[in-house]
């Protein structure tokens, strides 16, 4: 049986270890303790092994454990080490790299990462296009794409896919919304509510459709619109109920011009770094694919 074993989930491990608990690692990391518990719990049952005693909230390294432990350390440095090896002879990174990103990530995440990592190699020309989840997908396939950044899981076999971070999704209402008051959203509420959605294709519209159908068999779907912006001018308006990246909305929730809404949604997702498994991996790609990694 084939293994999958992640670089988050070995950064994971040894950040466990060097900060002596799963929150410190959190915090080193930037991801929530329940994103780096899971990681943790899937390289476990990926190795076949289990690496920490359990006592209590307290973790301690095992035999099994310290065993591997050098063996994760080589692998995160040798990945390090790659790069540095890989660079110009005068020790600059080059070249021009084709990233596309799905609509929440490239509008408020990428653009900012970007910038940071054009300040430490000015030389580098990153091309960056805006797509839905599909199209970025569908990008990556076609080879017009070096490197893709979606929301949720990648559904291509084809490709390859990595977890990059958490993200959470909040359903939000104009201020003024009869809903607005509610001290929470029942079903009954989700199923009679007008939507303002993104548009089929998307991975927020995705994930939102597997959160609700557990819950409302159908919904109704006032407006579908591709741009964010857009979906929260409507909902603002009072058109209905929107469902975005808490990302997206955190100026209108700080402003008091839209209100996040309680309900029983499970709106928690991944956003992923997907790649053509037959696309050459330039020095370019494997720092910036590094970077992408260690922040975000």
């Amino acid at each position: 049986m084939s293994t999958h074993v992640t670089f988050r989930q070995l950064q994971v491990f040894v950040a466990v270890i060097r900060g002596g608990a799963v929150n410190a690692a959190a915090r080193q990391l930037r991801l929530s303790q329940s994103a780096t518990s899971q990681a943790l719990a899937d390289l476990e049952r990926q190795l076949g092994v289990v690496l920490f005693e359990r006592l209590g909230r307290r973790l301690e390294l095992n035999d099994a454990g310290r065993r591997l432990l050098p063996y994760a350390e080589k692998v995160l440095n040798g990945l390090d080490e790659l790069v540095d090896a890989a660079r110009e002879p005068d020790g600059e990174l080059r070249g021009t790299l084709h990233v596309a990103a799905s609509a929440t990530i490239g509008t408020y995440l990428l653009p900012m990462l970007a910038g940071r990592f054009i300040e430490r190699h000015p030389a580098v020309d990153l091309q960056l296009r805006l797509r839905n989840t599909e199209d970025v997908m569908r990008d990556i396939q076609r080879f017009d794409a070096d490197l893709g950044l979606i929301e949720g899981q990648c559904s291509e076999s084809r490709l390859v896919s990595e977890l990059w971070c958490q993200d959470e999704m909040v359903v939000v209402a104009a201020p003024q919304h009869p809903l607005a008051a509610r001290d929470g959203l029942g079903v009954e509420e989700l199923q009679a509510a007008q939507w303002i959605l993104r548009e089929p294709g998307s991975g927020t519209r995705a994930i939102f459709e597997a959160a609700i159908h557990p819950h409302v068999e159908r919904i109704r779907v006032r407006m579908e619109l591709d741009q964010h912006e857009a979906i929260k001018q409507a909902v603002r308006a009072g058109f209905g109920l929107g469902c975005l990246s808490r990302l997206s909305v955190a100026g209108e929730l700080e402003r008091g011009e839209l209100v996040a809404l309680r309900s029983p949604l499970q709106l928690t997702r991944s956003f992923s770094l997907v790649w053509h498994p037959e696309r050459y991996r330039s020095p370019l790609w494997q720092a910036f694919k590094v970077f992408l990694r260690d922040n975000h």
